[in-house]
């Protein structure tokens, strides 16, 4: 296995690919001019956020053991730290129809900006391969023209007005990404349906259980693992789907649970927390007044 090459620096990238550094905080690629990456199998970490939508790609790409071939035209966001790995495929007759772009600007650039108080709030940078966004030609060409913008901007003289603007082109960048991704899910709203009913088919199961504890409680990881989803793309879908995220989403059913224990069994409240999978009682308790207003013995005593 190769090693992992680590990107620090957009002049990293910009070295990596063989591309002249403009800015060192931002980079545009046009995929229809540069040429592609010949290294083989290459795995990549960077210190930057990465924003990649390519029509055609010689190489496919992986992040984890998912991987994308671009060929349906689809955006991938990738942020900092995270792993990806480039499998060389090479076609000379494909390669001349490729075309696509990628942007890349390091957190830096986002200090003291509006932005960088909420660059996390952009949850699609945490997405899966699989879960990549998949442009119309509408929305493939508006989000061009916004890295059209930030080409236009790159190619001038770095003064005082540099940052505000190339924060302000990407910020809507990526408030047009979030549009297109919240339209994802209405567009799959069916298959969406179907992985609420495994989410909830899950819960139940886990929770089965009467006579010993549960091993643990569920979490967001593992019930996104279930579903084989991302962590991040799990709790938006339900965000969307039901107004909860995925922990409330687990908290809403692990409630529901845990009051039909708590009037349908005799055994102490400590001994239906450690059969939900509590490791200390109190941490019940309290998590059940927070979505109740009552205590477990509150609600046992007043039904």
């Amino acid at each position: 296995m190769k090693p992992i090459i680590h990107l620090k620096s957009i002049t990293d990238i910009n070295n990596f690919s063989q591309c002249t550094t403009k800015h060192p905080l931002v980079a545009v690629f046009d995929f229809s001019k540069a040429d592609e990456f010949n290294e083989g199998d290459v795995r990549i970490s960077a210190d930057f956020y990465s924003m990649i939508f390519k029509n055609y790609c010689a190489n496919t790409i992986r992040y984890g053991r998912q991987s994308l071939d671009f060929q349906e035209g689809s955006l991938v966001c990738i942020g900092p730290k995270q792993l990806i790995t480039l499998d060389n495929e090479k076609d000379n007759e494909k390669e001349k129809e490729m075309k696509g772009w990628g942007l890349f600007f390091h957190p830096d650039l986002l200090y003291g900006t509006s932005l960088g108080s909420k660059i996390q709030d952009y949850s699609f940078f945490s997405y899966a391969m699989a879960e990549a966004l998949h442009l119309s030609q509408k929305e493939e060409q508006t989000l061009s023209d916004c890295v059209k913008m930030l080409e236009i901007e790159l190619n001038e003289n770095i003064d005082h007005h540099s940052q505000t603007l190339l924060v302000s082109t990407i910020e809507l960048l990526l408030n047009y990404c979030s549009r297109y991704h919240d339209r994802q899910f209405i567009t799959r709203k069916r298959s969406n349906s179907k992985i609420i009913v495994q989410l909830e088919a899950l819960l139940k199961a886990h929770f089965h259980t009467t006579e010993s504890a549960a091993s643990s409680l569920p979490t967001v990881t593992s019930l996104a693992e279930g579903v084989h989803l991302s962590p991040s793309y799990l709790s938006d879908l339900l965000k969307k789907e039901t107004g909860m995220n995925a922990q409330d989403f687990i908290h809403y059913h692990l409630i529901e649970v845990a009051k039909n224990r708590l009037l349908t069994h005799d055994a102490a409240v400590g001994e239906i927390a450690y059969s939900l999978g509590f490791e200390y009682p109190q941490y019940f308790s309290r998590l059940f007044k927070q979505k109740t207003g009552q205590t477990p013995l509150e609600f046992r005593n007043k039904s």
